[in-house]
């Protein structure tokens, strides 16, 4: 909190200034001779906002949160955590994005210690082998990078998350997963040999046995497509897969990560998300009666 200043002896202890977050503000107080003194609060910033961690900021998903809660910033206060100094500057560099590597739970600390709020978006990714020629038929085949698997990332990784934020008292957790994981010969899972559906599954497992408040969003095909104008559709256990309402856009899932940490309907909630095609439907608006659909913790 800032200073004050200009402030009058008289009854100041006694002053208390809750949820309010103002620029400046000017209060009088009546002295015993009638006359009136003031003082100013300056930069009462961060007394209604909540501090959001965000990793996998640098993702494609993890991104779009970050720069969400940066342009509400009247309500959160947002941290980033990415691999690399060269993902940092891609979000804009700024000091409240932190380098840390998420299989080392030491290098999670600092950008861990007094946040309010944890979005957890890390995830393996797979990459080409070299040499595929689409003109020839048959399928690429993709690969982890050393120290880059699924083990290691979606599952130790997601664990020393999760661990962190309960040794540093985080009031809750959001965890965006993938549809699909109910299924352990899909074809996610033979990416590289990766398991890594299955391996998801286990740390969301973990974080709803862990205690603290979670929400666990299991997306439908991610799609690099404007937010905010289809309908949203929650299932459970990838009963979604089995319609053609089966992908998202990652801006939608983004808010919907963000819309979580409002409510209490979201809280100990695992569900699948995908949305009706644009056009059809009635785009998402109450996120509170959207939550309140779910009843599955996991």
């Amino acid at each position: 909190m800032a200073a004050l200043t200009r402030v009058s002896p008289y009854q100041c202890h006694k002053l208390s200034l809750v949820n309010q977050r103002l620029p400046e503000l000017f209060v009088s107080f009546p002295k015993k001779n009638k006359k009136f003194c003031k003082f100013s609060v300056l930069a009462m910033a961060d007394l209604n906002t909540s501090t959001v961690l965000v990793t996998g900021a640098g993702g494609r998903t993890g991104s779009i949160v970050y720069k969400k809660l940066k342009e509400r910033s009247e309500n959160y206060t947002a941290r980033g955590l990415v691999r690399t100094e060269e993902s940092k500057q891609k979000i804009g560099g700024a000091d409240d994005v932190y380098i840390g590597d998420i299989r080392n739970t030491e290098s999670l600390i600092p950008a861990i210690q007094g946040i309010d709020a944890l979005v957890i978006l890390t995830s393996a990714v797979p990459k080409m082998k070299p040499g595929f020629d689409p003109t020839k038929g048959g399928r690429p085949e993709f690969y982890f990078e050393d120290g880059a698997n699924p083990e290691q990332v979606d599952w130790i990784g997601q664990k020393n998350q999760i661990d962190a934020a309960k040794a540093a008292g985080v009031k809750q957790i959001v965890l965006v997963g993938s549809m699909g994981g109910t299924n352990p010969n899909h074809p996610l899972n033979s990416l590289g040999n990766g398991n890594i559906l299955i391996w998801k599954r286990k740390a969301e497992q973990y974080l709803a046995d862990s205690g603290i408040p979670y929400t666990i969003i299991r997306a439908g095909g991610l799609q690099d497509k404007e937010g905010g104008i289809r309908e949203l559709l929650v299932g459970k256990d990838d009963e979604l897969l089995e319609t053609d309402t089966k992908t998202v856009a990652r801006a939608d899932v983004a808010e919907v990560c963000i819309q979580a940490l409002q409510y209490e309907e979201a809280k100990f909630k695992a569900f699948d998300l995908a949305s009706k095609p644009e056009g059809t439907g009635t785009p998402t608006k109450d996120f509170k009666t959207l939550f309140a659909q779910i009843a599955t913790r996991f």
